[in-house]
């Protein structure tokens, strides 16, 4: 596997950190081992967006292998990582153990349900292609349902969408559904009455995705509630169950579709292999990303928890590419026995899409909203898709959508009745 005898580097997670790193290092004279569960990258931001009916998965999915083709110190390993053994240096896989010189853990993160009852089994996440393909089967369902419904509470229970979390996906979920809705279900299902679809979102803290600037957050909520988004803040959810969702202050909303955007954690690889985890499942790693007394391994993107200026880190994708490449450096640094580089965040902003023509945006502390603000997240989203074909499909249904407000990716696969 390794035959010229060079350093041997294995990153856990073809995530954008584990991409970007391997990306880097094919540069260097080492051998890298990408080994990930899947063997496509996801492209998380627009997920979403599958779950809404706006795009295949295939489109926002890229082939490893292929990404990796012109990299030849770099091979591609199908297996889910197990544990780490931190004192032997290898990864154990389900059938052989790894060793390696060097060890970048990017394997990203899971939904964090924070112990609330039912809503691991009755909640849909949006953390993987699986879940934006069952969401989008289970509401194509709830309206199949709602056609055929006699009983007008069982008809409005299933046109009843509860979104747990006011962050950016839970935002940019409903801003999808709610044009799903308006338009082309509506031209589906004539004889429903789609005014009696309920959206609601439920947030935990006292504003919409926090982190923007307070005229930003303003704006995001009036927008979604000139959409009809009912929006409830200091809403803390303690049950779910198939058929409701049950809040601290005593209300129940009935409803056969609980979209869980409220919280992510580290993956359990973490805790598996004993590495240094805080409350989330987060390893807190040194300002060079390594792990404290294992100076050989290194932790981005999701799973890595660092403070820098007061402020602990963020679980974005701007972020985790740049650790990513920040370690790779590392890396190199090190094999030439030189002092690894501080990790420094260089932020390049914050967008959200509300939908049609409406987001938001802050870039180098300017703060842009509406139609101008949309261009720009169409434009950076474009962009920063891996593959040209990804590129010119999703930008073909985004202008189909666009001129025709139709989205022909309205199927219906097996899907799981709640």
């Amino acid at each position: 596997m390794n035959p010229e005898g060079r350093k041997q580097v294995i990153i856990v997670g073809a995530g954008f950190a584990g991409l970007w790193a391997a990306r880097i290092l094919a540069r260097a004279r080492v051998h890298v081992l990408l080994i990930d569960q899947n063997n496509y990258h996801t492209f998380l931001t627009l997920l979403y967006q599958t779950a809404a009916a706006e795009l295949e998965p295939e489109e926002i999915v890229y082939p490893i292998r292929t990404i990796l083709q012109r990299f030849h110190n770099v091979e591609f390993v199908l297996a889910q990582v197990q544990r780490v053994n931190l004192s032997e240096k290898t990864v154990h896989l389900a059938d052989r153990d790894i060793p390696y010189d060097y060890l970048l853990l990017a394997p990203g993160s899971t939904p964090n349900f924070y112990g609330v009852p039912g809503a691991k089994e009755y909640a849909f996440p949006l953390k993987t292609l699986e879940d934006g393909g069952e969401l989008r089967n289970h509401i194509l369902c709830c309206f199949e349902r709602a056609a055929q419904a006699q009983n007008v509470e069982l008809r409005q229970r299933e046109m009843t969408f509860v979104v747990v979390g006011g962050g950016t996906t839970g935002v940019e979920f409903i801003g999808a559904l709610i044009e799903l809705i308006q338009g082309p279900l509506t031209r589906d299902y004539p004889k429903l009455d789609l005014r009696e679809a309920r959206i609601v979102m439920l947030e935990a803290t006292d504003s919409l995705i926090p982190g923007l600037p307070e005229s930003l957050r303003t704006y995001t909520k009036e927008q979604l509630e000139r959409k009809g988004v009912e929006i409830h803040l200091r809403s803390t959810v303690i049950q779910v169950t198939p058929q409701s969702v049950q809040m601290r202050d005593g209300t129940s909303i009935p409803t056969a579709t609980i979209i869980w955007t409220g919280g992510v954690q580290g993956n359990p690889l973490a805790e598996a292999s004993d590495l240094p985890v805080i409350h989330n499942g987060r390893v807190a790693v040194a300002p060079t990303l390594q792990v404290p007394g294992h100076p050989e391994v290194y932790v981005a993107g999701d799973l890595a928890y660092s403070v820098e200026s007061g402020h602990p880190s963020l679980m974005v994708a701007p972020l985790a590419i740049q650790q990513g490449a920040t370690v790779a450096r590392n890396i190199m640094r090190h094999i030439r026995g030189e002092n690894p580089h501080p990790f420094h965040y260089k932020d390049p902003g914050t967008m959200v899409t509300i939908g049609r023509n409406t987001a938001v945006a802050e870039v180098r502390r300017h703060a842009f909203t509406g139609f101008f603000a949309w261009l720009l997240w169409v434009g950076v989203h474009i962009y920063n898709l891996i593959g040209f074909r990804n590129r010119i499909f999703v930008l073909i249904n985004w202008v189909w959508d666009y001129f025709l407000f139709d989205r022909p990716v309205r199927l219906i696969l097996p899907c799981r009745h709640r």
